[in-house]
């Protein structure tokens, strides 16, 4: 017969094995890494993904006129630029690409959206849908990738949740999911609003995110698309990213523009089996394009040798 002691220590080495066996999915967040790196999880990334060493650019970082900034290795998460990167302020349309995935969660990707008067009760940039007309959530999240129209952002948040404040709360759920922890958002279009906000890091959280999604990544690298309306007219729509004319290896993302804002635009770029995203926020109309072209090709044309 076992004493109680030795009874008691077995028990105990039994339940240490039990925990040792069980794994926990780390959360999404912006971590350290064990050489102090800083690194940005994102909750989309797959399970399956290589493991692989960090490649950082030798020179250093160009001089940009955007006021915060943030460049992310894709694949490791790796930070390899910021500039006030933590600081709040209104992202603009930027933040469609949340609405885009928040949509295309909803599922019924082909679900048929019956446009009402209401969807139209926003300022340009406007595809002037009328009531009545009929569209799939794909064909609507295509034109809200490209073309950034307003009046589809209310109408995909008008069917998917029933109304814009019950969206913006899905929007906000999936931010939280995802680890954006210095964002709030209030609609599915980015116009500027009391209380709504983001962070350069935030949305490259949420940028590293909408990439992991096909669809998302074959909408945002269209360059120019031809919308039909029911009534068989057609509009020609140009993507308002002109860093994909640019530089031929940027892949997306999505632009933005108010007052509040700036010129704001997240960019992606894929060359020699690397892709960054590049953040920046509170730029202008002579410097935004240059900015983000700027910090793309430095981070993915000179790269130095790969580091542990």
């Amino acid at each position: 017969m076992l004493r109680l002691d030795r009874f008691l220590a077995l028990t105990c080495l039994a339940w240490m094995a039990l925990l040792a066996s069980c794994t926990v999915a780390p959360p999404t967040r912006v971590q350290t890494s064990h050489q102090g790196t800083p690194r940005l999880e994102a909750a989309q990334t797959p399970a399956t993904a290589p493991v692989r060493a960090d490649v950082v650019p030798r020179d250093p970082p160009p001089r940009i006129a955007g006021e915060s900034a943030i460049v992310v290795d894709i694949e490791s998460g790796r930070v390899l630029y910021a500039k006030n990167a933590d600081q709040r302020r209104a992202v603009a349309s930027t933040q469609k690409i949340l609405t885009a995935m928040c949509v295309i969660d909803a599922g019924d990707i082909d679900r048929r959206v019956t446009i009402t008067a209401s969807d139209g009760n926003v300022v340009p940039t406007k595809l002037w849908l009328s009531p009545g007309e009929v569209y799939t959530r794909r064909e609507l999240t295509r034109v809200l990738m490209v073309n950034s129209a307003n009046d589809v952002a209310r109408a995909l948040a008008r069917d998917v949740a029933g109304n814009q404040a019950a969206f913006a709360s899905m929007m906000n759920r999936k931010a939280a999911s995802l680890g954006m922890r210095n964002s709030h958002f209030k609609n599915p279009h980015g116009l500027t609003e009391a209380g709504q906000y983001s962070t350069a890091r935030d949305m490259a959280i949420a940028a590293r995110a909408a990439y992991r999604y096909s669809l998302i990544r074959e909408f945002m690298g269209t360059h120019r698309f031809t919308f039909r309306f029911n009534d068989g007219r057609t509009r020609s729509l140009r993507n308002t990213n002109r860093v994909l004319r640019s530089l031929d290896y940027c892949n997306g993302m999505k632009t933005g523009t108010t007052i509040a804002s700036g010129r704001c635009l997240i960019s992606t770029g894929e060359l020699d089996g690397r892709s960054v995203i590049v953040v920046v926020l509170k730029s202008d109309s002579a410097n935004i394009w240059n900015d983000s072209e700027k910090l793309l090709r430095w981070a993915l044309e000179r790269p130095a040798d790969e580091t542990g």
